[in-house]
């Protein structure tokens, strides 16, 4: 049997648990979508999400 490939789609810090029980288990991740980097702070510089830090 073929194993099962993954796209993963999640962006707030709540997707991150499902994420990691998914890479923990051993399923292959072949992507993983989430919203781009926002500009937060003072200076404006792009902050990556929660899924992107993985």
């Amino acid at each position: 049997m073929a194993a099962n490939t993954i796209i993963f789609m999640g962006t707030p810090d709540y997707a991150v648990p499902s994420l990691d029980a998914l890479l923990a288990a051993g399923f292959p991740i072949a992507a993983a979508y989430c919203q781009p980097p926002r500009p937060a702070g003072r200076g404006k510089q792009p902050r990556p999400t929660a899924v992107q830090r993985r």
